[in-house]
């Protein structure tokens, strides 16, 4: 008799999975046997991801397209999957966006479409799935935060600041949970190679110089391994798991001239 795979009975909702950490965040939640809900804008993307997820692994993956930026997205999208008679007992929050440069001259709807995506969805998907997995004792909540989280970020300050949030909500979830067989995990990527460099415009920045970036599955497969061992924070790469235990230890002066530098243009 095959073995039972550990998430056969279960689902993982995947915001941001139809390119980068959220499509292999997904693969390695379906090849653990967990189905899944996928969500991201790009329809015809993540139709593919689903038909190939659904395929390689023969477990049901669901493609719900929705713009999480909207303010009430994360609302929508709970609705929409109530509505469908589907249950969640993961919710990987991923989806998210940065954009590099100084606040002067950046345009605000963009600026507060990074909180409404990287704050307010998250929270209100998590606020709408966290009781039923209280209730049942198991599942949990993965946030993918970034090295970001840990400083304040001169020339990228919203996004920056977004991830400092979802790394302080985190650990604060994982603290409530203990005890009752639920998992929270903050998964903090430093630089890795995805669409998110496209959009946010890092590459022509100082930090595209520090080395070449991890792939994304490495990323997806350490963040799948965190959550499944409830580690309350991954930092990936020895280098910046340095950095981030360090930037306490610094002058504030000191660690903010440092973001500014390598934020700054080529």
């Amino acid at each position: 008799m095959a073995r039972k795979r550990r998430g056969e009975g279960q689902t993982a909702l995947v915001t941001g999975a139809s390119a980068g950490i959220g499509v292999d965040l997904a693969e390695c939640f379906a090849k653990d046997g967990y189905n899944l809900i996928l969500t991201a804008r790009s329809e015809a993307a993540l139709t593919d991801v689903a038909r190939r997820l659904s395929d390689q692994y023969h477990i049901t993956a669901t493609a719900i397209a929705l713009d999480l930026a909207v303010p009430g997205g994360g609302r929508k999208l709970a609705d929409a999957i109530a509505a469908d008679g589907l249950s969640v007992d993961v919710v990987v929050n991923n989806a998210g966006y940065g954009i590099a440069g100084a606040l002067d001259g950046s345009n605000a709807d963009e600026q507060l479409g990074m909180i409404d995506l990287n704050v307010r969805a998250l929270v209100e998907l998590t606020h709408a799935f966290w009781p039923g997995m209280l209730e049942r004792g198991r599942g949990g909540v993965l946030n993918v935060a970034s090295t970001a989280a840990f400083q304040p970020g001169p020339l990228m300050a919203v996004y920056y600041a977004s991830k400092a949030f979802v790394l302080s909500f985190s650990e604060a979830l994982w603290r409530e949970a203990q005890g009752t067989g639920v998992h929270v995990s903050c998964l903090c990527p430093g630089p890795t190679a995805s669409r998110f460099r496209e959009r946010a415009g890092t590459g022509k920045t100082r930090l595209a110089t520090l080395g070449a970036p991890v792939t994304s599955m490495s990323v997806a497969e350490a963040g799948y391994r965190a959550y499944q061992e409830n580690q309350r924070v991954l930092v990936t790469g020895a280098r910046n798991r340095i950095m981030a235990r360090l930037v306490p230890y610094l002058p504030r002066r000191t660690v903010l001239d440092i973001a500014h530098r390598i934020q700054s243009p080529l």
